[in-house]
């Protein structure tokens, strides 16, 4: 059922609030220290000096000038933070006491606050099997409220999924590179080849959100279900041993498929369920990127 806007204003509200505590209190260094470090442009050439990471060394120069030279970067000042969000129907599930939207909703928050404190902009482009809405990246508290409000009340055209199209679109849309957070339950296939391309030319991070009652069915009665992005109603018989066995054998080969996807193009994952507290899988995520970033530098 659709929340009246009373209730999305007041829902805004509260993620704002938790989101900047949790900004204030945990993410924002870490943010800084996995994804700032990484925005580096040349700025000139200085003389070596013991200590100093030979990788560095700018070979042409230290040639002309007969002593060795290091190149010198500078942070970048700003980066723009694009969040990729699926809004296709079944993000209106939710089995426990949020929605996998309202989750995906907070996730937003916490992430473009945390990007809006470390000085950078970011976007929204949200997606069904066609490009709902795109909000141009900025760096300002009501652009993010902004972000939040569409997320949780706008009402999509359409209802299915189609991952591929969503970043052929963001792939021509941003020239620079980026970092992307695509935010999805994932549910679609054939899309393999665009996460790919996009991982190589964008910093991309994949958030999968969950819910509990999709990895397990009942054991027993017949239930009347609707598939929320085909509209389709069908009788199933979950006491039938077929029916459970083919359930998780389909789950099993599209989770597989998922992991596959992942590895393959060396991405980031989160792991989000709508029955969990999403605050220690962030940190988990922080702290391997923490490492992962150290080892490359």
């Amino acid at each position: 059922m659709a929340m009246l806007k009373s209730e999305i204003l007041s829902k805004i509200k509260k993620i704002e609030l938790r989101s900047k505590k949790l900004v204030d209190d945990v993410f924002s260094g870490k943010y800084h220290s996995v994804f700032k470090g990484q925005g580096l442009e040349f700025s000139e050439v200085r003389e070596y000096v013991p200590g100093d990471d030979v990788r560095r060394i700018s070979w042409n120069v230290t040639a002309r000038r007969n002593k060795p030279y290091i190149k010198k970067y500078d942070e970048e000042r700003e980066q723009t933070v694009m969040f990729v969000v699926d809004l296709s129907a079944s993000g209106q599930f939710g089995s426990v006491n949020t929605t996998k939207n309202e989750l995906t909703a907070e996730l937003t928050s916490v992430l473009a606050f945390s990007a809006l404190k470390n000085n950078d902009k970011a976007g929204l482009l949200a997606f069904t099997d066609i490009i709902e809405q795109y909000i141009q990246p900025k760096k300002n508290k009501k652009h993010i409220l902004r972000l939040i409000d569409v997320i949780l009340s706008y009402k999509p055209r359409n209802k299915h999924t189609n991952i591929e199209n969503a970043l052929i679109y963001l792939n021509k849309l941003c020239k620079r590179k980026s970092l992307v957070f695509l935010i999805s339950d994932f549910q679609d296939k054939n899309f393999d080849r665009l996460i790919k391309a996009t991982a190589n030319k964008h910093d991309l991070v994949c958030i999968k959100i969950s819910d509990p009652k999709e990895q397990s069915i009942p054991k027993n009665g017949i239930f009347a279900l609707q598939d929320a992005e085909t509209g389709k109603l069908i009788n199933i018989d979950f006491s039938s041993k077929e029916v459970q066995k083919e359930y998780y054998k389909n789950l099993k080969l599209h989770n597989d498929y998922l992991d596959e996807i992942f590895k393959t193009a060396k991405l980031d994952v989160i792991d989000i369920s709508t029955d969990k507290p999403y605050i220690p899988e962030l940190i988990k995520f922080f702290k391997a990127r923490e490492i992962k970033v150290l080892k490359k530098y």
